[in-house]
Protein backbone atom coordinates (compact mmCIF):
# COMPACT_ATOMS: atom_id res chain seq x y z
CA UNK A 1 0.00 0.00 0.00
CA UNK A 2 2.76 2.20 0.50
CA UNK A 3 4.37 1.81 -2.40
CA UNK A 4 1.43 2.33 -4.74
CA UNK A 5 1.23 5.80 -2.58
CA UNK A 6 4.15 7.03 -4.18
CA UNK A 7 1.87 6.89 -7.25
CA UNK A 8 -1.48 7.55 -6.44
CA UNK A 9 -2.71 10.74 -4.23
CA UNK A 10 -4.98 9.76 -1.55
CA UNK A 11 -7.66 7.05 -2.34
CA UNK A 12 -6.22 5.01 1.03
CA UNK A 13 -9.34 3.29 1.82
CA UNK A 14 -9.74 2.13 -2.34
CA UNK A 15 -6.61 0.77 -2.14
CA UNK A 16 -6.74 -1.40 1.13
CA UNK A 17 -10.58 -2.75 -0.77
CA UNK A 18 -8.35 -4.03 -3.53
CA UNK A 19 -6.08 -5.49 -1.11
CA UNK A 20 -8.84 -7.17 0.47
CA UNK A 21 -10.40 -8.43 -2.96
CA UNK A 22 -6.96 -9.76 -3.91
CA UNK A 23 -6.35 -11.94 -0.48
CA UNK A 24 -9.79 -12.85 0.14
CA UNK A 25 -9.95 -14.09 -3.60
CA UNK A 26 -12.71 -11.64 -4.59
CA UNK A 27 -13.47 -9.04 -7.01
CA UNK A 28 -14.00 -5.31 -7.42
CA UNK A 29 -16.74 -3.26 -8.61
CA UNK A 30 -15.41 0.72 -8.58
CA UNK A 31 -18.11 3.05 -9.42
CA UNK A 32 -17.55 6.66 -10.05
CA UNK A 33 -17.03 9.47 -12.43
CA UNK A 34 -14.29 9.43 -15.50
CA UNK A 35 -10.95 10.91 -14.52
CA UNK A 36 -10.62 9.61 -10.77
CA UNK A 37 -7.60 7.77 -11.33
CA UNK A 38 -9.47 4.27 -11.41
CA UNK A 39 -7.21 3.16 -14.47
CA UNK A 40 -3.93 3.98 -12.86
CA UNK A 41 -4.59 2.72 -9.60
CA UNK A 42 -5.55 -0.48 -10.80
CA UNK A 43 -2.38 -0.64 -13.22
CA UNK A 44 -0.31 0.85 -10.22
CA UNK A 45 -1.53 -1.84 -7.95
CA UNK A 46 -0.76 -4.64 -10.58
CA UNK A 47 2.71 -3.61 -10.98
CA UNK A 48 3.07 -3.06 -7.49
CA UNK A 49 2.31 -6.93 -7.36
CA UNK A 50 4.72 -8.00 -9.98
CA UNK A 51 2.16 -9.66 -11.88
CA UNK A 52 0.76 -8.93 -15.36
CA UNK A 53 -1.79 -6.46 -16.17
CA UNK A 54 -4.79 -6.40 -18.80
CA UNK A 55 -7.42 -3.83 -19.82
CA UNK A 56 -10.32 -3.74 -21.58
CA UNK A 57 -12.72 -0.73 -22.44
CA UNK A 58 -16.12 -2.26 -22.54
CA UNK A 59 -17.71 -0.43 -25.87
CA UNK A 60 -21.78 -1.50 -27.15
CA UNK A 61 -19.95 -3.28 -29.86
CA UNK A 62 -17.85 -5.61 -28.09
CA UNK A 63 -18.42 -8.96 -27.94
CA UNK A 64 -17.76 -11.51 -25.37
CA UNK A 65 -14.68 -13.33 -27.74
CA UNK A 66 -13.05 -9.79 -27.43
CA UNK A 67 -12.19 -10.53 -23.68
CA UNK A 68 -11.99 -14.07 -23.03
CA UNK A 69 -11.03 -15.46 -26.44
CA UNK A 70 -11.59 -17.64 -29.42
CA UNK A 71 -10.34 -20.04 -31.90
CA UNK A 72 -8.76 -19.43 -34.96
CA UNK A 73 -7.77 -21.40 -38.06
CA UNK A 74 -4.20 -20.60 -39.16
CA UNK A 75 -3.92 -21.04 -43.08
CA UNK A 76 -0.56 -21.65 -42.70
CA UNK A 77 -0.34 -24.48 -40.51
CA UNK A 78 -3.26 -26.25 -41.68
CA UNK A 79 -4.99 -26.21 -38.39
CA UNK A 80 -6.79 -24.54 -35.64
CA UNK A 81 -5.34 -22.50 -33.38
CA UNK A 82 -6.31 -20.89 -29.79
CA UNK A 83 -6.67 -16.76 -29.18
CA UNK A 84 -6.54 -15.79 -25.28
CA UNK A 85 -8.16 -13.20 -24.40
CA UNK A 86 -6.96 -9.96 -22.23
CA UNK A 87 -8.37 -12.08 -19.35
CA UNK A 88 -5.71 -14.03 -18.92
CA UNK A 89 -4.20 -11.55 -16.68
CA UNK A 90 -3.45 -11.28 -12.63
CA UNK A 91 -4.98 -7.74 -12.77
CA UNK A 92 -7.94 -7.52 -15.18
CA UNK A 93 -9.77 -4.32 -15.70
CA UNK A 94 -12.47 -3.53 -17.06
CA UNK A 95 -13.38 -0.15 -17.96
CA UNK A 96 -16.78 1.21 -18.02
CA UNK A 97 -18.41 -2.58 -17.35
CA UNK A 98 -21.81 -0.81 -18.08
CA UNK A 99 -21.28 0.78 -21.34
CA UNK A 100 -21.11 -3.54 -22.90
CA UNK A 101 -24.52 -4.96 -23.50
CA UNK A 102 -25.70 -7.39 -21.18
CA UNK A 103 -24.05 -10.63 -23.57
CA UNK A 104 -20.65 -9.40 -23.21
CA UNK A 105 -21.25 -8.43 -19.20
CA UNK A 106 -22.03 -11.97 -18.60
CA UNK A 107 -18.74 -13.15 -20.51
CA UNK A 108 -16.81 -12.36 -17.24
CA UNK A 109 -19.36 -14.70 -15.17
CA UNK A 110 -17.60 -17.66 -15.49
CA UNK A 111 -14.33 -15.79 -14.83
CA UNK A 112 -15.32 -14.05 -11.69
CA UNK A 113 -16.70 -17.34 -10.27
CA UNK A 114 -15.34 -20.09 -11.04
CA UNK A 115 -11.63 -18.50 -12.08
CA UNK A 116 -11.76 -20.31 -15.55
CA UNK A 117 -13.30 -19.47 -18.77
CA UNK A 118 -14.32 -21.57 -21.61
CA UNK A 119 -14.00 -21.35 -25.52
CA UNK A 120 -15.18 -23.24 -28.26
CA UNK A 121 -16.19 -26.11 -25.35
CA UNK A 122 -12.17 -25.95 -23.74
CA UNK A 123 -12.30 -25.15 -20.61
CA UNK A 124 -9.04 -23.11 -19.28
CA UNK A 125 -8.10 -21.63 -16.13
CA UNK A 126 -7.20 -18.34 -15.39
CA UNK A 127 -3.65 -17.31 -13.81
CA UNK A 128 -3.03 -17.20 -10.02
CA UNK A 129 -3.52 -14.60 -8.44
CA UNK A 130 -6.72 -13.25 -10.12
CA UNK A 131 -8.48 -10.23 -9.54
CA UNK A 132 -11.17 -8.56 -11.61
CA UNK A 133 -11.35 -4.50 -11.00
CA UNK A 134 -14.65 -3.24 -13.26
CA UNK A 135 -15.36 0.23 -13.29
CA UNK A 136 -18.79 1.49 -14.18
CA UNK A 137 -20.66 4.80 -14.50
CA UNK A 138 -23.22 6.17 -12.27
CA UNK A 139 -26.67 4.70 -13.35
CA UNK A 140 -28.71 6.82 -15.74
CA UNK A 141 -25.18 7.97 -17.32
CA UNK A 142 -25.70 8.25 -21.42
CA UNK A 143 -24.98 4.98 -22.85
CA UNK A 144 -25.09 2.77 -20.68
CA UNK A 145 -26.87 -0.71 -20.04
CA UNK A 146 -27.62 -1.36 -16.28
CA UNK A 147 -25.70 -4.22 -14.49
CA UNK A 148 -27.99 -7.73 -14.13
CA UNK A 149 -28.24 -9.40 -10.61
CA UNK A 150 -26.53 -11.89 -11.42
CA UNK A 151 -23.83 -9.87 -12.44
CA UNK A 152 -23.43 -7.55 -9.44
CA UNK A 153 -23.41 -10.83 -7.32
CA UNK A 154 -19.93 -11.83 -8.82
CA UNK A 155 -18.42 -8.67 -7.39
CA UNK A 156 -17.30 -8.71 -3.35
CA UNK A 157 -16.96 -5.47 -3.36
CA UNK A 158 -18.83 -2.21 -4.82
CA UNK A 159 -16.36 0.55 -3.99
CA UNK A 160 -17.23 4.35 -4.80
CA UNK A 161 -14.52 5.95 -6.33
CA UNK A 162 -14.98 10.00 -5.51
CA UNK A 163 -12.62 13.16 -7.20
CA UNK A 164 -9.85 14.06 -5.01
CA UNK A 165 -10.26 16.88 -2.34
CA UNK A 166 -8.40 20.21 -2.88
CA UNK A 167 -5.42 19.54 -1.17
CA UNK A 168 -5.09 16.31 -3.18
CA UNK A 169 -5.48 17.78 -6.45
CA UNK A 170 -3.25 20.55 -6.08
CA UNK A 171 -0.73 17.54 -5.29
CA UNK A 172 -1.92 16.09 -8.37
CA UNK A 173 -1.56 18.88 -10.92
CA UNK A 174 1.90 19.30 -9.18
CA UNK A 175 3.29 16.28 -10.03
CA UNK A 176 2.32 16.30 -13.91
CA UNK A 177 5.03 18.21 -15.02
CA UNK A 178 7.88 16.52 -13.10
CA UNK A 179 10.97 15.37 -15.22
CA UNK A 180 12.47 13.01 -13.13
CA UNK A 181 8.93 10.90 -12.46
CA UNK A 182 9.96 7.95 -9.66
CA UNK A 183 9.67 4.05 -11.19
CA UNK A 184 6.73 1.39 -9.99
CA UNK A 185 8.89 -0.71 -7.88
CA UNK A 186 7.58 -4.82 -7.78
CA UNK A 187 7.76 -5.34 -3.64
CA UNK A 188 6.03 -8.94 -4.12
CA UNK A 189 5.64 -11.56 -6.67
CA UNK A 190 2.40 -13.31 -7.67
CA UNK A 191 3.35 -16.32 -5.66
CA UNK A 192 4.02 -14.59 -3.07
CA UNK A 193 0.27 -13.41 -3.07
CA UNK A 194 -0.55 -17.18 -3.25
CA UNK A 195 0.95 -18.28 -0.32
CA UNK A 196 -0.54 -15.02 1.71
CA UNK A 197 -4.02 -16.71 0.53
CA UNK A 198 -3.86 -19.70 2.01
CA UNK A 199 -2.81 -17.92 5.26
CA UNK A 200 -5.26 -15.73 5.46
CA UNK A 201 -7.80 -19.23 5.19
CA UNK A 202 -6.32 -20.08 8.67
CA UNK A 203 -7.32 -17.47 10.22
CA UNK A 204 -10.07 -18.09 13.02
CA UNK A 205 -13.35 -16.23 13.26
CA UNK A 206 -15.91 -17.12 16.03
CA UNK A 207 -19.11 -18.49 15.77
CA UNK A 208 -20.01 -15.09 17.47
CA UNK A 209 -18.75 -13.32 14.70
CA UNK A 210 -20.41 -15.67 11.86
CA UNK A 211 -23.36 -15.48 14.09
CA UNK A 212 -23.52 -11.69 13.87
CA UNK A 213 -22.55 -11.92 10.27
CA UNK A 214 -25.38 -13.81 9.37
CA UNK A 215 -27.78 -11.67 11.26
CA UNK A 216 -27.12 -8.44 9.29
CA UNK A 217 -27.54 -10.10 6.12
CA UNK A 218 -31.34 -11.65 7.33
CA UNK A 219 -32.03 -8.06 8.59
CA UNK A 220 -31.45 -6.40 5.36
CA UNK A 221 -33.04 -9.33 3.78
CA UNK A 222 -36.86 -8.63 5.80
CA UNK A 223 -36.25 -4.99 5.10
CA UNK A 224 -39.36 -3.60 2.59
CA UNK A 225 -37.47 -1.02 1.00
CA UNK A 226 -34.84 -3.65 -0.73
CA UNK A 227 -36.89 -5.18 -3.55
CA UNK A 228 -34.18 -8.56 -4.30
CA UNK A 229 -32.82 -10.32 -1.45
CA UNK A 230 -29.56 -10.60 -0.70
CA UNK A 231 -27.58 -13.81 -1.77
CA UNK A 232 -25.41 -16.13 0.20
CA UNK A 233 -22.30 -14.73 -1.24
CA UNK A 234 -23.02 -12.08 0.71
CA UNK A 235 -22.69 -13.67 4.10
CA UNK A 236 -19.25 -15.60 2.50
CA UNK A 237 -17.64 -11.99 1.25
CA UNK A 238 -18.50 -10.37 4.68
CA UNK A 239 -17.01 -13.42 6.52
CA UNK A 240 -14.23 -13.07 3.93
CA UNK A 241 -13.51 -9.58 4.75
CA UNK A 242 -13.78 -10.50 8.20
CA UNK A 243 -10.37 -12.66 8.08
CA UNK A 244 -8.85 -9.82 6.81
Amino acid sequence: MDEVSRFIVGKRDVLRMLLVALLSEGHVLLEGPPGTGKTLLAKTFAQVLGGTFKRVQMTPDLLPADIIGTTFYSMGKGEWGLKRGPIFANIFLVDELNRAPSKTQEALLEATQERQVTIEGQTLELPKPFLVLATQLPYGSEGTYPLTEVQIDRFAFQVGVNYPDSKEEIEIISRIDELEKPVVQSVMKPEDVDRIVEEVKKVYVSEQVKTYIVEIINGLRSMEEILTGLSLRASIWLYKGVEL
